[in-house]
């Protein structure tokens, strides 16, 4: 019974693979060998896109080192981006549409048309369209991406010949995106620092680190803060007055760690220059006490509050210093930023084995939710620690930069210990202050408003 059922399942293929299929002739074979070769040909100009694109700059600069031939004519070929992908695309269209045509071809040649249209349809649209994909398209990006630089040395010369031969339709197709591109650009786009932020939250996926992400939105936003929002307020800037003996700089110097110490004479708004303290390693004992302020590096670079840090970090490199004093619009001193200031904007706090501190304040977390902050907190450390956006207080900061001259800011006067002030979702509540100063406070966020 089984012999006789599989002896009707292979006559019923023949009697129907014999009503549709006709066969193949010389001529479809011939068509049928052009359209491999065109195939070929279709994967050789995809993988050539997919590779001279995704040569990465140390490629590029290993080809101009090397200075062959071949070398110089892919360089050439990518100093011209526009007409080089217009060269690829118009070769590539001519091609797939060659294979199309050749494909319907053969199809009516070997199957017969009037039997069944929808076997036609299938073998011309779904079989036809799946190899030229799969074999055309998909493999050959692939193999280019991962050998870029064997790609692009394969298909130069060729490459070099299509964009002679079709200059003429890759200049038209050039000219008018470039017109397309001056209208876009006229019109351009108003996107601020912020929404960029914001982009980058909503489009981070599970695969992006918080650490990675962090790192993404300070360099969104690093453009848009002024020295005054990071730099070490006056009251926490450790300095030296000119009339100390060499001890009481010494006893400074080992206390506070740090590397160069703004040097003032009678007050702190009279700044006269930095002391490196691996120039004192070089004074005698003996005249310790006459000798250390001839040390004092000058000039000190002075820049105003509302100084963008981006600008000031290229300042930094161009007059190669670490230290700069901000000063207000009278001239006096507001406080001082490093380099390791503006750097940890983006890539969050650095820490050696000799910070006691990694905060110019001091905080602690009581509960969910809850913490104790000191008053002299900048609002933009307040912010990173509660994972908030910069801007949430934009509207009523007015000047201030501190978690205390935001609250004055508020309250428009110095609150008395024990009151409380609700800002959107925040609970502020004043645990210390005198007449002239807040000092302590706590903050509740509510999370569900």
């Amino acid at each position: 019974m089984e012999d006789i059922d599989a002896e009707s399942i292979i006559s019923g293929l023949v009697l129907l693979t014999g009503k549709f299929f006709i066969g193949f002739t010389p001529d479809t074979l011939f068509a049928l060998f052009i359209l491999i070769l065109l195939l070929i040909c279709s994967a050789l100009v995809s993988g050539s896109e997919t590779a001279f694109f995704s040569l990465s700059p140390a490629d590029l600069e290993s080809l101009k080192q090397r200075g062959g031939k071949s070398d110089k004519a892919i360089i050439n070929l990518l100093s011209v981006p526009k007409k080089l992908l217009a060269t690829i695309l118009i070769s590539n269209n001519f091609i797939n549409v060659s294979i199309v045509m050749i494909s319907t071809y053969i199809t009516a040649g070997i199957f017969n048309l009037q039997a069944n249209a929808i076997l036609v349809f299938v073998v011309q649209v779904v079989i036809v369209t799946s190899i030229l994909l799969i074999f055309g398209e998909i493999i050959p990006k692939i193999l280019a991406n991962k050998e870029p630089v064997a790609v692009a040395h394969l298909m130069v010369r060729t490459l070099q010949g299509l964009v002679w031969f079709f200059k003429p339709l890759s200049h038209l197709l050039v000219s008018s995106t470039s017109v397309i591109d001056k209208k876009i650009s006229k019109r351009g786009h108003n996107i601020s620092m912020s929404d960029l932020s914001d982009a980058l939250e909503i489009t981070s996926d599970n695969t992006v680190t918080e650490d990675e992400k962090s790192i993404l939105k300070g360099i969104a936003t690093f453009g848009e803060k002024e020295a005054s929002e990071i730099m070490i307020s006056r009251v926490d800037v450790t300095a030296i007055d000119t009339q100390m003996k060499f001890s009481e700089v010494n006893d400074i110097v080992i206390s506070s760690g740090f590397s160069r110490i703004p040097v003032y004479e009678d007050t702190l708004d009279n700044i006269v220059g930095i002391l490196y303290i691996k120039d004192l390693l070089s004074i005698p004992n003996s005249s310790s006490n006459a000798y250390w302020q001839k040390l004092i590096r000058k000039p000190v670079f002075f820049v105003p509050e509302n100084k963008h840090i981006n600008d000031l970090l290229q300042d930094f490199r161009q007059k190669k210093m670490h230290l700069a004093i901000v000063v207000d619009e009278y001239g006096g001193t507001s406080g001082i930023i490093t380099l390791e200031d503006i750097i940890e904007e983006i890539v969050g706090e650095i820490s050696d084995e000799f910070d006691v501190d990694s905060h110019q304040f001091k905080f602690s977390k009581l509960d969910d939710g809850i913490y104790i902050f000191e008053a002299k907190t900048p609002i933009v450390d307040f912010c990173k620690i509660m994972e908030v956006d910069d801007d949430v207080f934009e509207e009523v900061r007015g000047e201030s930069d501190s978690l205390g001259g935001l609250i004055l800011e508020i309250e428009k006067k110095i609150p008395e210990p024990g009151s409380v002030i609700n800002f959107s979702n925040f609970r502020f509540e004043i645990t210390k202050a005198d007449e002239r100063r807040i000092i302590e406070l706590k903050v509740k966020i509510d999370e569900e408003k």
